[in-house]
């Protein structure tokens, strides 16, 4: 028996050599400390320092407090007056949801939005920021809006960007409004936002809508008034007696759905909006906010309205007293927390009491922006990149591709790769976009053993990527020599590619859309083809930086193992690998 835990924890001292990180010494710290009856408070009373204790604890509160109130704009000078046009503004709402078939069901909840001009920065009033330093009650980020990341544009910056890859002249609209659910205390949760694009003369001319749905992805559309005879702006109504405008005829717009929003809806259909400028006359109006969207089924029926609607004045930040910012952030600061918890509960309401259907997701369109990207998936992407920029570069055909990222990974350029004839004469080379729609395809990607297959699997089944020239992709990845064997000096390198090579198989086919009532149709098969690595891992293994090969066959072998023993969840894996290690962590001290 002593033989027996002796070995036991030499190999536990063996994983710890190989595998051990400073959180293994923590847990044997912990469990060491237990084994013990080690006492805080006990060797506290008993030690010198005893006294001390109260005064440290007071020092990190007043350190806390004047960290905390430097985060939230209090203490520091706020950014010179904004002059205008239009004014940063707390705007209190509520919006109504109601469904007319195939049952019937609506719901209304307080709904807060916080608008800003573009071109602003700096704090309002301890409320309202955006890209400054010193943060108020309610952030703005621009990184959190249109295309994800390069948040040193700014908002102007960004919504020129978009506009110009719409093929848009931004210089059209020179004045723009954004109204948001901005981040409270570093929370956000946004299910649309509001852009108002205004022309020279101050009129609204266009709209952005940004939808975000529960599945990280977003969508936006530009609505504009000049290439749909649907959408029109209709001028606003005049007071006879003063000249002023009262009230505005909407903007009015119609587009077709191609967006997974709602797990009840499918993603047929078309939209129409009814939206008022909330800042007549000339951007100098404080609301209100009063839009409609209306989803049209793909039969030309009525489903679903939807309103947002001002729920009270509109306030500016800087014109508030104490008071008044006390009574708004106690009426207001839960209403965004809970915003995703009602989503949550109208969906139980509507599959359990309803009986609907649900729609599974469906993988984002090209026009639309896929999820953030977990962990792997971002360590994954600049491989990929590599690894397609080196295809490229090898092909004997004159190529040009435009390899564009998932936009699930925050900052990760378009960039524009040429083959070798390419470089020499551009005028023969042939275009090829490479996009990719959905972070998840870095990850598939790796189970296959033939690029090939990789490609067409993931284009034509999966729809995880988009080429705009599928037939130049054999150009690309069909080789003529065999698959690379296994050939490292490296014993750990071999260890690692050699369980990558007997793991690997074929991912199964995403099937989307179905819904709940229907069953997958896809039939798990075996492949029995005797698989070497494939050629991504010849090509990491060629390598020369070793953190590159280190980053692809941990990340890679994490996700075979996570298909055979997590249920194909990398987080359950690391829960699993937790435990294992805490248990070893009490076996080798106790």
């Amino acid at each position: 028996m002593f033989m027996h835990a002796a070995a036991l924890r030499i190999a536990a001292l063996f994983y710890y050599f190989i595998f051990g990180t400073l959180g293994d010494v923590e847990l044997l710290v912990v469990c060491f400390l237990w084994r013990t009856d080690f006492s805080l408070s006990s060797y506290l009373e008993s030690s010198f320092y005893a006294p001390f204790v109260p005064l440290c604890v007071a020092g990190s509160c007043a350190v806390a407090y004047y960290r905390y109130t430097r985060h939230v704009g209090h203490g520091v000078n706020e950014a010179p007056t904004w002059e205008g046009p239009a004014r940063p503004l707390l705007l209190p709402c509520r919006t109504t949801h109601s469904r007319l078939f195939p049952k019937k069901h609506s719901f209304s909840y307080s709904y807060l939005l916080v608008g800003i001009p573009v071109n602003w920065t700096g704090v309002a009033g301890s409320m309202i920021s955006h890209n400054s330093d010193a943060k108020g009650w309610y952030h703005i980020d621009a990184a959190d809006y249109l295309e994800r990341g390069n948040g040193k544009l700014g908002l102007r910056g960004k919504l020129d960007a978009y506009l110009d890859s719409q093929g848009v002249d931004a210089s059209k609209y020179p004045y723009a409004y954004l109204a948001t659910a901005a981040k409270f205390l570093g929370y956000h949760f946004n299910p649309v936002s509001f852009w108002y694009l205004y022309s020279a003369e101050k009129r609204l001319t266009a709209m952005i809508l940004e939808v975000n749905n529960t599945f990280d992805e977003r969508r936006m559309y530009f609505l504009t008034t000049d290439d749909d005879a649907k959408c029109s702006i209709e001028a606003p109504e005049t007071n006879a007696t003063s000249g002023v405008s009262q009230a505005s005829k909407p903007l009015r717009q119609t587009w077709q759905k191609d967006f997974h929003v709602s797990p009840f809806n499918s993603r047929k259909g078309a939209y129409s909006l009814i939206a008022h400028d909330p800042l007549l006359p000339e951007m100098e109006g404080r609301g209100p906010i009063n839009h409609t969207i209306n989803l049209i089924s793909s039969k030309n029926n009525a489903k679903l309205v939807t309103r947002i609607f001002s729920d009270g004045d509109a306030m500016d930040p800087t014109e508030m007293t104490l008071a008044q910012k006390a009574r708004f952030l106690a009426s207001w600061w839960w209403v965004g927390f809970v915003t995703f918890p009602r989503i949550v509960k109208e969906a139980a309401l509507l599959f359990f009491k309803r009986t609907l259907h649900v729609w599974y997701r469906p993988e984002p369109l090209k026009t639309s922006i896929g999820r953030h990207a977990d962990k792997i998936e971002s360590q994954l992407e600049p491989l990929f990149r590599s690894y397609l920029k080196h295809l490229v570069e090898q092909s004997s055909e004159s190529l040009v591709l435009k390899y564009t990222p998932s936009g699930g990974i925050a900052d990760a350029p378009v960039e524009i790769i040429r083959s070798a004839s390419a470089q020499k004469d551009p005028t023969r080379a042939e275009e090829v976009e490479f996009k990719v729609l959905t972070p998840v395809f870095y990850s598939r990607f790796v189970y296959y053993a033939h690029d090939f297959e990789a490609m067409f699997c993931e284009l034509n089944e999966s729809n995880t990527i988009s080429v705009s020239k599928p037939e130049l992709l054999p150009k690309l990845v069909i080789k003529k020599q065999p698959p690379p064997l296994l050939q490292t000096t490296s014993y750990l390198d071999y260890a690692y590619f050699t369980a990558i090579k007997n793991l690997r198989k074929r991912p199964e086919r995403i099937e989307r859309p179905m819904t709940s009532s229907q069953t997958s149709t896809a039939r798990s098969q075996e492949d029995i083809r005797g698989f070497r690595l494939s050629a991504m891992d010849g090509y990491v293994l060629g390598c020369e930086d070793n953190k590159l090969r280190r980053v692809y066959r941990n990340s890679v072998l994490k996700l075979f193992i996570a298909d055979r023993i997590a249920m194909g969840s990398v987080d359950v894996l690391d829960l699993e690998h937790w435990v294992f290690r805490l248990l070893l962590a009490w076996f080798v001290v106790f």
